[in-house]
């Protein structure tokens, strides 16, 4: 066996230990079949392993589509959602064939981990609620007010297994590292497991078909008034998918220093993977960073490794489901509480806040928690937006007095959000001096230009003297004497001709 084979065989065991609970419980999150968690993730690891652009990512159900499919199977049902899921990945193929992958890197990142955090805040309210031995409700709100009566009255059994599991998680990454070769989701599941049947407790566990192929539920077309809505949904998951798979592509790309990754290939193996997912009956399918991060820290060299985990699902569910099928809930749930909960990242929070970004960021996560994912989103990109046009109207302007006359500084962008600021300063200049106007500025628009040169046309009439000099680009002399330029001059890459 060749030393790469040999990394890629152990890299993709690693990975299926990982993904294996990690898959069941989104399924318990999403109000889906258990067995349709496992489906996406052979899937994710089969198809986009074959067709993805990112050799070294290894996609499966994720977290961050969770809430998205609570909702659509509590609209449409499961069957229905199957479509959805299916409809999206045929949006993702088309949308990776026109070549338009990286136009999803524009959305600001502090809007995606605001949204990550939003749902992975949803998902931990509604975990809790299992944890406690009760329901999950449909929204976050209804959630935390169901919380404080279930803690005082809930499954004790459920309540110290879930806790169990969650203390785990805790710990193990601050275990030596010759401990932390086995998974962390692994043990956080198989302890409290074999506690809950060594002490015969009753209570809720996985429930999977007796047979395999009774697992597969087949998409069914919805009536014609649905299909605006399935529509609708499916578009969203496409979105969001492609979004986060595509994040998750480039931190990928960051983690070693093999192929770089093809986004539009990417976008195109997720689609191929949704189709399939959705048409055998699993979950949407994207690209997930914990499961890529464990498969390169493995040490994997190619995309065998996200392959063979997929094909350890699949053997893994035929030759051992049963044994599945002793796992609590709660257990599950108290899985997916760490999991939800470690999506809003310190990290991203210090970062965005050293970057005046922050605002952006817990508007978006609350507006997902409390309003729903399309709205929280929709509030951080106009928040997001509105931020960007005050930014590009922040110019600085600064007048100095001496014998020689007076001097104005400008410094920033003048376009007609800044004009304004500009007038007022140009106006309380005293009649009669010679004024001296510096223009540091990257770009000069219509109004702002107007506003300037009709002051200057006007100062000279009543006696005064203007010279406007500018020091990066002609914005001002250039509208003046030819053509309005419309954006800044280019760099060439040419070697400069000699004198």
């Amino acid at each position: 066996m060749s030393p790469n084979l040999r990394k890629d065989l152990l890299s993709s065991i690693v990975v299926f230990l990982v993904a294996l609970p990690l898959s069941l419980g989104i399924a318990l999150a999403s109000g889906a079949p258990v067995i349709a968690g496992l489906i996406a993730a052979a899937c994710g690891g089969i198809v986009v392993g074959l067709f993805g652009g990112a050799p070294l990512q290894v996609s499966g159900p994720a977290a961050g589509l969770t809430v998205i499919v609570f909702g659509t199977v509590h609209t449409f049902g499961w069957a229905t959602t199957c479509l959805i899921g299916l409809v999206a990945g045929v949006m993702q193929i088309a949308l990776g064939w026109m070549k338009v992958a990286r136009a999803a890197l524009a959305i600001t990142p502090a809007v995606v981990h605001g949204m990550l955090a939003g749902i992975g805040l949803t998902i931990a309210l509604a975990q809790a609620c299992v944890v406690f031995g009760g329901k999950a409700s449909a929204t976050a709100l209804a959630n935390v007010t169901h919380l404080p009566g279930l803690a005082t009255n809930g499954h004790l059994p459920s309540i110290l297994l879930g806790a169990l599991a969650i203390a785990i998680l805790m710990v193990w990454p601050k275990l030596p590292k010759s401990v932390r070769t086995v998974p962390g989701p692994l043990v956080a599941v198989i302890v409290p497991t074999i506690i809950s049947i060594a002490g015969n407790f009753t209570m809720a566990r996985v429930d999977l078909p007796e047979r395999l192929t009774e697992g597969f539920v087949f998409p069914t077309v919805p009536p014609v008034s649905m299909w605006g809505g399935v529509f609708a949904a499916a578009a969203t998951i496409a979105l969001v998918a492609s979004v986060e798979s595509l994040l998750s592509a480039v931190a990928t790309d960051k983690m070693h220093n093999g192929p770089r990754a093809d986004l539009d290939r990417e976008l195109i193996g997720q689609g191929a993977a949704n189709l399939v997912s959705g048409a055998l009956g699993g979950l949407p399918v994207t690209g997930v960073i914990v499961r890529s991060s464990a498969n390169i820290a493995s040490g994997a060299t190619s995309r065998l490794s996200a392959i063979l985990h997929g094909v350890w699902i699949v053997a893994f569910v035929a030759l051992f489901g049963a044994h599945i099928e002793k796992i609590p809930l709660a257990v599950l749930a108290g899985l997916l509480v760490h999991v939800g909960l470690r999506l809003v990242s310190m990290h991203h929070i210090k970062d965005l806040a050293r970057h005046r970004e922050l605002p952006v960021y817990v508007v978006t996560a609350l507006g997902v928690t409390f309003l729903g994912l399309l709205t929280g989103v929709a509030m951080g990109l106009a928040l997001s937006f509105g931020i960007l046009l005050r930014r590009m109207g922040q110019v600085r302007i600064e007048t100095k007095t001496s014998e020689d006359g007076i001097r104005i500084l400008v410094d920033g962008t003048l376009t007609s959000l800044t004009v304004p600021k500009l007038v007022q300063r140009l106006s309380a200049v005293p009649q009669g001096a010679t004024v001296d106007i510096d223009l540091h500025v990257d770009f000069m628009d219509h109004a702002a230009f107007e506003a300037l040169h009709d002051w200057e046309a006007s100062y000279v009439r009543k006696g005064g003297s203007v010279n406007v000099i500018e020091h990066r680009e002609d914005w001002y002399e250039g509208r003046q004497t030819s053509t309005p330029r419309v954006q800044k001059s280019g760099l060439s890459l040419e070697p400069a001709e000699a004198a």
